[in-house]
């Protein structure tokens, strides 16, 4: 039967929006080159037409030029119509890409509440409303016990605040007065007293003189010498 019929071809996918792109600008960059090298044929019969008296061959170098330059027109015109359906591809590849982009962020919108979601059946403001009660009767017990915890076993419990307040300021007040003199640590020192001790006398420094003779001025006497025979 397949011999009979034939088999059925598979149809080619659609060129895509790159490709057809790619194609036209192969095609302008072809009528491109056209346009260069009949550039460079017209200048050649501008030179030509230069050098050429006015005849018959400077007609007939004109007639060529002017046919090279009709060419170029039309491959311009060619060249301007392919960039202009390369440009509308390129309008219509870069809305396609904004839709794809557009679908990719409501997918993920999506799949982000349906998160959002099933997290916000497992959280109720009424259980976080109980649970921030409960915290703070804890705290409070725990400041209780701690402040129990910390009172003075030694202390009676029925001992007047306003007596302690009134010895409290008498306090204060001795404070105040004794702040007016001078403190010991800022006084002189004083010299110890040794007369108990019974020490005897520091040394002068001088020896004790004899009792000498003195003369007629009251002045100590002097010896003489003595000769002996």
């Amino acid at each position: 039967m397949k011999r009979v019929f034939g088999v059925k071809k598979d149809k080619e996918p659609p060129p895509s929006i790159q490709d057809a792109s790619d194609r036209i600008n192969k095609r302008g960059d072809t009528v491109e080159d056209k346009i260069k090298k009949l550039d460079v044929e017209l200048a050649r019969y501008k030179e030509q037409i230069k050098k050429t008296r006015p005849g018959p061959a400077q007609e007939a170098v004109k007639a060529r030029a002017m046919r090279v330059l009709k060419q170029k027109r039309m491959y311009e015109g060619q060249r301007d119509m392919l960039y202009n359906q390369t440009f509308n591809l390129d309008q219509v590849a870069f809305a396609s890409e904004g839709i794809k982009d557009a679908q990719q962020t409501m997918s993920a919108l999506k799949s982000a509440n349906k998160e959002l979601k099933g997290m916000m059946k497992t959280v109720k403001i009424q259980d976080i409303d109980n649970l921030q009660d409960e915290m703070m009767d804890l705290m409070d017990v725990s400041n209780e016990i701690q402040e129990t915890l910390g009172r003075s076993y030694s202390v009676p419990e029925d001992i007047d605040e306003e007596e302690l307040m009134g010895e409290l300021d008498a306090l204060e007040a001795d404070m105040e007065s004794e702040g007016d003199s001078v403190p010991s640590y800022l006084q002189p020192d004083k010299e110890p007293d040794y007369s108990e001790l019974n020490l005897p006398a520091a040394p002068t420094g001088h020896a004790p003189v004899a009792n000498q003779a003195e003369d007629e001025l009251g002045l100590p006497a002097v010896p003489r010498a003595s000769l002996r025979g």
